[in-house]
C-alpha cells in the first residue's frame, strides 16, 4: 500500500476515534431528593444502551436547596445544569422571561396524551417549556387498622372536623403513634404548599383582588388555628423540621394515623420493601371545612425543563424526551411493577387496565381533576395557583411566610402573632413591588 495512502487511512482512523470522543456529551441534571428521581437514576443503563454518546451527571439536593440553586443558575444563565428539575409554579415565569427552551419533542412522544390540567401548567402561551415527570395532588393517606381499632370509617371526602377527631382517637404517644403528620418545615413548596392548600378549604385566599393581603381575616386565623391544634395536640415532636421526606420516613415507620400530602407518595407507603404499614393504608380526598365549597388539595407537578444558559440544548433534550416518555413508564413498569411508575402524567395511564387496579390510581385522577389552579378560592383572587400565587415574587413571599407559621409550630410565637406579622412582611413586600397602589 502507498505509505501516503496508508498514512491518509491511518489519520482518517483517528479523526473519527477523535470524533467519537469528541461526540460524547456529558449533561448535568438538577434533580429533587424524591423517590421517583432517585429511582430514575438506576434506570440510566437503560438510557445508556439507546443514548451511548450522552452521559448523565446528577445533582441530587433537598428541595429548599435545589430551588434556590436552580433558580440562581437560570437568572443568571450560569449554565451550571443543563436539566432542571423545576414545578408548576415556575414555569410559565421562567418562561416568560425568556430563561427556558421551549420543547419541541417528535410526533412519537404524543405531547396530547399529557393529562390537560399539568400540560397547561408547564406551558406558557400554548408552548410546552417542561415536561412533567410525574404529576400529584394531594390527598389524605390513613392507617385502616388503626381507624378500625378507634371505631371510625374514613369518608371518601373528610372533614377537618373528622379529621380532628380521627387525629385524637388515634394518637397513643406511649407507642409512638400519632394521630397526623403535617408538613411544618419552612418554605414556599413546603408547609405553605400545604397550608395554602389547606386555607383554600377554609375560604381564605392571600390576597383580595386589590392584591391587598387576607392574613388578618377570620379564615386565615381558623386555617391556622386549626393547623397548630392538629400538630401540637397529636402530631409528632419535632414537627417543625419536617418536610416531605421526613413525614414519609414516619408514616412508613408506623408512626402516623394519617398524612395528608402529595399523592405521589401513595407508592412509597403501599411498598412492602419499604413501608412496615404497606398492607394497611387507605386513600380519601384531602379534607375541606363543613359548609365551604372547596376542597384542600393542590396542584403540582415535578417537571424536566431545558435551562436557556446550557450549551447543550440537544442532549438534553434527548434525555428529557426519554424520561418522561411512554417507553420509561414501561420500563418502571416491568422492572418495579405498575405501582411505581410516575403518576399523575399520561390519559393513556390511568385507561391501561394494568394501573387501573394499583389501589390509589383512581384517587390520584380525581384529586388531580379537581384542582383548579384558575380559581383557587372561594372568594375571586387576581393570581392563579392552588398551593401558590403565581407571581416571580411569591418564592421570597412565602418562604417567609412558611418560616413564621414554622416558628408558631415550634412554640417560639403565637399562631396570632404568626399572622400579624405574616401580614405585615406581605403588606410591606407587595407594596415595594407595585401590587398595592
Amino acid at each position: 500500500m502507498n505509505m501516503n495512502v496508508r498514512a491518509l487511512m491511518g489519520a482518517c482512523a483517528l479523526g473519527l476515534i477523535a470524533g467519537g470522543a469528541m461526540a460524547e456529551t456529558t449533561i448535568t441534571v438538577a434533580t429533587v431528593n424524591n423517590g421517583d428521581m432517585i429511582r430514575m437514576q438506576g434506570m440510566m443503563g437503560d438510557f445508556y444502551k439507546l443514548h451511548p454518546d450522552i452521559k448523565v451527571k446528577w445533582v441530587t439536593m433537598e428541595e429548599n436547596v435545589l430551588r434556590q440553586k436552580v433558580t440562581t443558575d437560570v437568572a443568571t444563565k450560569a449554565g451550571q445544569y443543563d436539566v432542571m428539575t423545576i414545578g408548576t409554579y415556575e414555569v410559565p415565569i421562567w418562561a416568560k422571561q425568556g430563561w427556558l427552551v421551549p420543547l419541541k419533542f417528535p410526533a412519537s412522544y404524543d405531547v396530547n396524551d399529557l393529562l390537560p390540567a399539568i400540560r397547561k401548567g408547564l406551558s406558557y402561551k400554548g408552548t410546552l417549556y417542561a415536561a412533567p415527570f410525574y404529576g400529584e395532588s394531594s390527598m389524605t393517606m390513613y392507617r385502616t387498622d388503626l381507624m378500625k381499632k378507634a371505631g371510625l370509617t374514613m369518608p371518601e371526602k373528610p372533614t377537618w372536623a373528622f379529621i380532628k377527631k380521627a387525629a385524637k382517637a388515634m394518637t397513643d404517644k406511649k407507642d409512638g403513634i400519632y394521630g397526623i403528620c403535617l408538613r411544618g418545615k419552612a418554605g414556599w413548596g413546603e408547609n405553605i404548599a400545604l397550608i395554602t392548600a389547606m386555607s383554600n378549604s377554609f375560604g381564605a385566599r392571600w390576597f383580595n383582588e386589590k392584591w391587598q393581603p387576607q392574613f388578618d381575616t377570620k379564615p386565615w386565623k381558623e386555617t391556622l388555628a386549626t393547623y397548630l391544634d392538629l400538630m401540637k395536640n397529636y402530631g409528632p415532636p419535632g414537627a417543625s423540621s419536617n418536610g416531605f421526606n421526613e413525614n414519609l420516613a414516619l408514616f412508613q415507620q408506623g408512626k402516623c394515623g394519617m398524612w395528608i400530602d402529595a399523592t405521589v407518595a401513595a407508592s412509597f407507603v403501599t411498598n412492602p420493601k419499604d413501608s412496615k404499614v404497606a398492607k394497611d393504608v387507605g386513600f380519601a380526598m384531602a379534607p375541606h371545612k363543613q359548609g365551604v365549597d372547596k376542597d384542600g388539595n393542590w396542584l403540582w407537578s415535578w417537571a424536566l425543563a431545558i435551562p436557556a444558559g446550557t450549551k447543550k440544548a440537544k442532549a438534553a433534550e434527548t434525555f428529557v424526551e426519554w424520561a418522561t416518555s411512554k417507553e420509561y413508564t414501561e420500563l418502571v413498569a416491568k422492572k418495579d411493577g405498575w405501582a411505581n411508575v410516575p403518576p399523575g402524567t399520561r390519559t393513556s395511564l390511568y385507561k391501561n387496565p394494568d394501573y387501573a387496579k394499583v389501589p390509589f390510581a383512581e384517587m390520584t385522577l380525581k384529586s388531580i381533576e379537581k384542582a383548579d389552579p384558575e380559581h383557587p378560592t372561594v372568594k375571586p383572587v387576581p393570581y392563579v395557583g392552588v398551593q401558590f400565587v403565581a407571581i416571580p415574587e411569591f418564592q421570597g413571599l412565602g418562604t417567609a411566610v412558611g418560616q413564621q407559621f414554622s416558628a408558631a409550630l415550634a412554640g417560639r410565637e403565637t399562631g396570632a402573632q404568626a399572622l400579624k406579622n405574616a401580614q405585615a412582611l406581605t403588606t410591606r413586600e407587595m407594596s415595594k413591588a407595585g401590587y398595592i397602589k
